[in-house]
């Protein structure tokens, strides 16, 4: 038997749980497992002893438990947030939403506008975003950051001045 499945067995059921813990279900946490054991068979080796196959199991079943979450979430598209069940109350919502929507639209510039649309509305990572704008990726970043800031800053202003 090989060492990595030598150590995926001796660490399946330790694997599980910290799988079902990220993902908050059992069935995820299986697709997981298998995911993670998948990824590290193709690489199998590479893995010189018992102390890094283990290690190699852990990251990958967390990685591949993060994974699983991210497939598997419910992104709330922003014009139905105020939507959501269990909040005080819609209106404020809507106050508040109307609000931040005001902020992007009037102080932010045209590229901070087309990197928080394209990250945070339509999932796109930010090295994909940077090869659309000609950008490094960190460049990027800062305008995604500062873009961020002034939206928070700007919100925290209004707010505290009603």
């Amino acid at each position: 038997m090989d060492l990595l499945t030598s150590a995926y067995l001796s660490l399946k059921e330790r694997l599980r749980i910290r799988a079902q813990r990220i993902t908050g279900r059992s069935d995820e946490a299986e697709d997981a497992l298998q995911d993670a054991f998948y990824r590290l068979w193709t690489r199998q080796y590479d893995i010189r002893t018992t102390d890094q196959a283990e290690a190699l199991l852990h990251t990958a079943v967390r990685n591949a438990s993060v994974d699983q979450v991210r497939r598997h979430r419910d992104v709330l598209p922003l014009q139905s947030a105020d939507a959501v069940p269990g909040r005080p109350d819609p209106e404020d919502s809507r106050e508040a939403l109307a609000l931040v929507r005001g902020i992007i639209e009037n102080a932010l510039s045209p590229t901070q506008k087309y990197i928080l649309e394209r990250k945070e509305y339509e999932g796109v990572p930010l090295e994909t975003i940077a090869e659309e704008l000609g950008m490094q990726p960190g460049a990027v970043r800062v305008q995604l950051s500062r873009a961020r800031k002034t939206i928070r800053e700007i919100y925290r202003r209004t707010e505290n001045e009603k």
